[in-house]
């Protein structure tokens, strides 16, 4: 909308134009190529850092044609978190993004019981190019991955990129294909879950499709290979709810191969073959992995695509479900058996 001529730590004024007129002061800041959030926007307004006709204002006023909006973009806050150099596995790096293929067991960002060893720890050693995102020097999040899933995930390294990446996941345009293998059998070759997600209604650290204060959560799903009590599944989230893709399959009846949360375990269904048992222990999580993610590049606007294999803890337990396809996996109360 406006040519990108602002600079961290330099002065800035802008004239109002007719086209802009009526609105609201915060809303066309955001848009003007100020690479700071609305949020933030508010913050400096509010704090006297940008002046509406070189006097303090509020970040409701009304611009009309002729106002002179000024002021100065702060230099990004360092962020409270050491870095770490932890190893990671990069499939692509430019001055604006990363993409990585985040392991199991690594947390994405640091919080209460989890301060250091997370993904975020590690990019701040990796990344001596990082620009400010929302007035912090830090690495952009523009979507998480749980601690036990693993695959493809997109940094942001720059102001521009986050709020580029954030639109485009808000707007559901970006491509996540992820591999799962659930329990049980599954009639229908595809097919679409459309369940509210919102907190379990008594346990306040798990997420439910029974809740009266769900969000609206979309996941599509289609059947790339059948086993024995098992089903190895490609999976299309169309929105993206905390656990949702683990929630929604354990909502229909088949949750996930060794999830510690929303799983079987001591349920009917559980696994009984001790070769199998032994794989799923070593894979110590649920079988679930980020496969493919496709995007608009912030910068350049190129449509990009990255793919993560599936992991070697979870083709381990593909191997052996495919190496007793010629063995009856029916326990004797009918239900899907590993």
């Amino acid at each position: 909308m406006y040519e990108n001529r602002f600079e961290i730590g330099k002065h800035f004024s802008i004239t109002i134009t007719k086209r802009d007129e009526g609105r609201r002061l915060d809303q066309f800041l955001s848009e003007a190529d100020l690479n700071l959030s609305r949020s933030q926007i508010k913050k400096l307004i509010d704090a006297g850092s940008i002046l509406l006709n070189q006097r303090p204002t509020k970040p409701g006023v009304r611009v009309k044609p002729g106002d002179r909006v000024s002021g100065i973009i702060p230099q990004p806050r360092p962020l409270d978190v050491k870095p770490e150099p932890f190893p990671l596995n990069i499939l692509y790096e430019d001055p604006s993004i990363i993409v990585v293929d985040k392991p199991p067991g690594m947390v994405v960002h640091p919080a209460a019981g989890n301060p250091s060893g997370t993904l975020v720890n590690a990019l701040l050693h990796h990344c001596k190019d990082l620009g400010g995102i929302n007035g912090t020097l830090r690495p952009g999040i523009v979507h998480r991955l749980d601690k036990d899933t693993s695959g493809v995930m997109v940094v942001a390294k720059d102001d521009q990129a986050y709020h580029q990446l954030t639109k485009q996941f808000k707007n559901r345009t970006v491509e996540k294909v992820y591999l799962a293998i659930a329990y049980g059998q599954f009639s229908k070759d595809e097919g679409l879950i459309d369940s509210p997600i919102g907190r379990h209604p008594s346990e306040r650290k798990r997420m439910s499709t029974r809740t009266k204060k769900g969000r609206m959560a979309i996941t599509r799903w289609k059947v790339i290979e059948r086993f024995y009590g098992f089903t190895l599944l490609e999976v299309f989230p169309e929105t993206g709810r905390t656990h949702q893709i683990r929630v929604h399959f354990s909502s229909t009846g088949h949750p996930l191969l060794g999830d510690p949360v929303y799983g079987r375990k001591g349920r009917p269904g559980s696994i009984h073959d001790p070769f199998l048992k032994e794989c799923v222990a070593r894979m110590n999580r649920q079988a679930l992995h980020a496969h493919r993610l496709g995007f608009d590049h912030p910068r350049t606007g190129e449509r990009v695509r990255f793919i993560s294999p599936i992991p070697q803890d979870m083709n381990e337990v593909l191997e052996r479900l495919r190496s007793r396809r010629t063995t009856s996996a029916l326990s004797p109360n009918g239900r899907g058996r590993g």
